[in-house]
């Protein structure tokens, strides 16, 4: 089992920037990859990037340039710096992990861009 917890969300404006974490606890040393997806109202959920065990990265292309993902083994955790915020990002962003062909999923931090 591995539990998730993400912090960091808030209120920027265009143009601002916000860190996300996403710490990881239980079975933490089975975890193959982690990233984040994004749900934003009347919309369908978009994954956003993902890091893997290597460290391998990769994003959407809208995110691409703005974005980075990266992680902290020794906390076993993970972060997605957002820069160069849109409105169009403002949703609720999920932490994910995929351990042992399981998926789990963080309860969200809302990230609300205003223009």
């Amino acid at each position: 089992q591995v539990q998730l917890a993400e912090s960091g969300g808030g209120l920027v404006q265009a143009g601002g920037s916000l860190r996300l974490s996403c710490a990881a606890s239980g079975s933490t040393f089975s975890i193959d990859y982690m990233g984040w997806s994004r749900q934003a109202p009347g919309k369908q959920r978009e994954w956003v990037a993902t890091i893997t065990k290597g460290d391998n990265t990769n994003y959407v292309d809208s995110v691409k340039g703005r974005f980075t993902i990266s992680r902290d083994n020794a906390k076993n955790t993970v972060y997605l710096q957002m820069s160069s915020l849109k409105p169009e990002d403002a949703a609720v962003y999920n932490c994910y992990a995929h351990s042992a062909s399981k998926d789990y999923w963080g309860q969200g931090t809302q990230v609300t861009v205003s223009s």
